[in-house]
């Protein structure tokens, strides 16, 4: 089964099962070694700066982020 099929089917759920699902699936990720852990953030970080590079994912400054919370709140 491809991942994708995975993410849609899980979608699908009602929002209780979804919640379970999710809370599995993070507690899966609390059992991980500090090596894979730190292997997982490396991978996600590369992918986001390859993201970044490509144009496919956008950025905001840190300040206009804390600024759109602070007057949401």
């Amino acid at each position: 089964m491809k991942i994708e099929d995975l993410e849609m089917a899980a979608l699908g759920l009602d929002p209780k099962n979804r919640a379970r699902l999710a809370e599995r699936l993070l507690e899966s990720l609390e059992s991980l070694s500090p090596e894979e852990n730190a292997h997982i953030w490396a991978e996600e970080a590369q992918r986001r700066a390859d993201a970044l590079e490509s144009g496919t994912l956008s950025s905001r400054s840190a300040d206009e982020v804390f600024r759109e919370a602070r007057a949401r709140v």
